[in-house]
């Protein structure tokens, strides 16, 4: 039974936010004993935020389950993390986390949460992540359920404007509603809202004009205004404004919520090239789930911000398909015309890269070595040559999910003060504070590891804080 926010009353733990983050915190805590609100900015039907949108999650463990194809060690997990953001880690805090994961799968089962089986084929998972079953909303229906029968307080439509202080003290937070601005009162507060990559105009102050061609793949109610309130009431940020898990989605998507539907996994099956029909970065450089999210930045680079995924009939159906079909070409030519490219000069590109492409036994689900020579750049693995009509492609702009500006914590999800020390009843959790653990980077299923895990942990400590 969903149980409204009650403003005259004074809640143990308010929570910012309504994703997989600011539930496991708000689960967490009614299970430690406190009463709990949750302020969601959305509507109820878009509540969630980008858990909506996830399929799984990463998380260490020291053997195959039913769910799971094999071992992922604590030290695998974090010799990922290193690889994908190039050692821009807190190594504390990462490993904290990879250690705590490993109770996450057993602990959000319990909350109501389902997982299907392993999966094979080219998105080589199998082993690492656990799928939902039923995707990203089933999970969080999931969540709400459980919350909802251990009575959370649930306000949708609801958004944090304001912060009452103490100092380093939270005393209350203010709640812009449809009928108005109303104060919440608290014992804590947890933040886990999300990040700002609905926000264009603040986009810009990082990335630039060229933030006006990004596609938001997300819900478009992260804004960042509670971020914003943190680090305005001397909360520590951390983090760098460009930074964002941001791939390369289909340009035809709506400008937000295309989710990952709209995500394309073909990079590595063919060859990416700007609008001058020139490659830019070698496509084979490592298993697509190390590698998808940096395709968004790559792409970013390029003029206009929009880039073209080049390959033949022999690879149409080696990878998930995606929400809009591939523009289909008789020839390279006739392919190069309905993207209004220079059909010269990417035939010119596509023989140099044929030419450039050495003998070897493709295999899309290994690094298969199979390589050019002579070209710049070079492709390391599943070069193939690309003359199989007919002929595809996928026009690709960035697709931002979310960013890691945000709010420093430590290893009990306790925010710091810029001024030195912590806050004293404020938590935060999710992509809120994921700059802590992803300074640059992504590998699939982190994002929802670091909501789970910290998202108990700030529940917990919130929870605890509130009974003293």
């Amino acid at each position: 039974m969903e149980r409204p926010v009650d403003f005259t009353q004074s809640y143990d733990v308010v929570i910012a936010g309504g994703g997989n983050a600011a539930l496991c915190a708000a689960i967490a805590a009614r299970r430690g004993g406190a009463s709990v609100a949750v302020v969601e900015k959305a509507p109820r039907f878009y509540r969630g935020g980008n858990t909506r949108h996830t399929r799984n999650m990463r998380c260490a463990h020291d053997s195959a389950t039913e769910t799971l194809s094999g071992p992922y060690t604590e030290d695998e997990f974090f010799d990922d993390l290193l690889r994908v953001t190039q050692g821009k880690t807190n190594p504390d805090l990462a490993r904290m986390m990879i250690r705590r994961s490993k109770d996450m799968l057993t602990w959000i089962t319990e909350q109501g949460v389902r997982f299907q089986p392993s999966l094979g084929g080219t998105l080589s998972l199998g082993r690492t992540n656990s799928f939902f079953l039923g995707g990203g909303r089933a999970m969080l229906n999931a969540l709400y359920r459980t919350a909802e029968s251990l009575g959370v307080h649930v306000v949708y439509d609801a958004e944090i404007t304001d912060l009452e202080m103490d100092g380093p003290r939270f005393v209350a937070a203010e709640v812009t509603t449809a009928t108005g601005k109303r104060r919440l009162a608290g014992r804590a507060l947890v933040a886990a809202s999300g990040g700002f990559e609905a926000n264009i105009d603040w986009l810009k102050e990082g990335w630039g004009e060229i933030a006006e061609n990004f596609l938001i793949r997300g819900t478009p109610y992260n804004r960042g205004s509670l971020l914003r309130t943190l680090i305005g009431k001397g909360m520590q940020q951390i983090g760098d404004p460009t930074q964002c898990h941001a791939v390369a989605i289909d340009a035809r998507a709506p400008k937000y919520d295309g989710g990952i539907i709209t995500r394309l996994d073909c990079v590595v099956f063919g060859i990416v090239v700007n609008r001058d029909c020139q490659r830019f970065y070698d496509e084979g450089e490592d298993i697509w789930p190390k590698r998808y999210a940096i395709w968004g930045r790559l792409v970013a680079a390029q003029p206009g911000q929009i880039a073209y995924i080049i390959f033949d009939a022999r690879s149409l159906k080696l990878f998930m398909p995606s929400l809009f079909p591939p523009v289909t070409g008789a020839s390279i030519e006739d392919l190069a015309g309905k993207l209004d490219l220079d059909p010269a000069a990417l035939r010119a590109t596509v023989d140099r890269f044929n030419a450039a492409v050495q003998p070897g036994q493709f295999d899309d689900t290994i690094l298969d070595g199979c390589h050019t020579e002579g070209l710049t750049p070079a492709k390391t693995n599943w070069a193939r040559r690309i003359e199989e009509g007919p002929f595809y492609a996928y026009p690709v702009r960035p697709g931002i999910t979310f960013t890691y500006l945000g709010v420093a914590v430590d290893d009990e999800a306790r925010v710091q003060l810029a001024g030195g020390g912590r806050a004293e009843n404020i938590w935060a959790a999710g992509e809120i504070m994921a700059g802590n653990v992803l300074g640059q980077g992504y590998a699939a299923g982190i994002g929802m590891t670091i909501g789970s895990v910290f998202g108990r942990l700030a529940g917990e400590g919130a929870s605890s804080h509130a009974s003293r």
